[in-house]
């Protein structure tokens, strides 16, 4: 289904004002609404490399195997749609190849990326991260982190000896607990949820939430709803001001249009007269 103008999508990386470059890498196609975001790490230049490496196989293994599944049917296993399967497979598979890359390649050894991959379908959203680069939803006056950051900082607030005030101020905010690329065999946290007219997606990494807190995100997207590309330079223009010390990804998406498959629909009433 091609959900060009049903969904409109826009993403902006910047390098910041302290970094030399930019290891964030960002990828999207509104045709078939995937969306996709990762924030590399490791040295010379090893962060760039994993990052752009998990959204390029991602990315291609997607579009190539999503267009095949067979819509509305539930993988027996694991009680996920195929389509959040899909993306599960991709993330193993670009696990893999950073992984192994690191593995014969000295200078790239211990590099990593977080990963967040946002998939449409069928009024339905299928969403995977790994690392602390997040996903919100904006729905009418109210905003939600949709991911939970695998962070230090985000266990040491699971065990109250943080709380999220205090944790603004912590030093402990970069230390990610699980990211692509490091373990042979690494496991994305998976969601899915129906999708509503009128919902904002704002996929992100660290150098915008490290800067920039939940309500002001949240007040310049509603500021700046009419023209999403310009509420994603205002974004990055904040946290450039409040110090910029990261590189910066913002990704925002809103949906437009409904667009359900109808062909579920037929589908799920014939197996009524079965």
């Amino acid at each position: 289904m091609d959900l060009t103008n049903k969904i409109q999508i826009v993403g902006i990386t910047d390098t910041g004002l302290v970094r030399q470059k930019n290891e964030d890498s960002i990828n999207f196609d509104e045709q078939s609404g995937l969306i996709i975001l990762a924030d590399g790490m490791g040295g010379h230049r090893g962060g760039e490399v994993a990052s752009s490496m998990a959204v390029e196989t991602i990315s291609q293994h997607v579009l190539d195997k999503f267009p095949s599944i067979k819509r509305g049917q539930i993988h027996p296993n694991s009680g996920f749609s195929f389509e959040s399967i899909c993306l599960q497979d991709s993330i193993e598979l670009a696990n893999d190849k950073i992984y192994q890359t690191a593995e014969n390649s000295p200078e790239h050894k211990g590099m990593g990326t977080t990963i967040v991959v946002l998939q449409f379908y069928d009024n339905k959203l299928s969403l995977a991260h790994i690392g602390d680069s997040r996903c919100y939803r904006i729905r009418g006056k109210n905003i939600e982190q949709l991911t939970k950051d695998h962070s230090l900082l985000q266990e040491l607030i699971d065990r109250g000896f943080y709380t999220k005030e205090e944790a603004k101020y912590s030093m402990n905010k970069n230390l990610v607990t699980r990211a692509l690329g490091i373990d042979p065999v690494v496991s994305a946290d998976i969601q899915e949820d129906i999708v509503m007219k009128g919902d904002v997606y704002l996929l992100c990494s660290d150098g915008l939430t490290d800067l920039v807190d939940d309500e002001q995100i949240h007040l310049t997207i509603n500021k700046f709803s009419a023209n999403l590309e310009e509420a994603a330079k205002q974004l990055i223009t904040k946290a450039n001001q409040n110090g910029g010390k990261d590189n910066i990804s913002v990704m925002i998406s809103q949906i437009n249009e409904n667009f359900s498959d109808s062909r579920n629909w037929f589908k799920q009433m014939m197996t009524w007269f079965d």
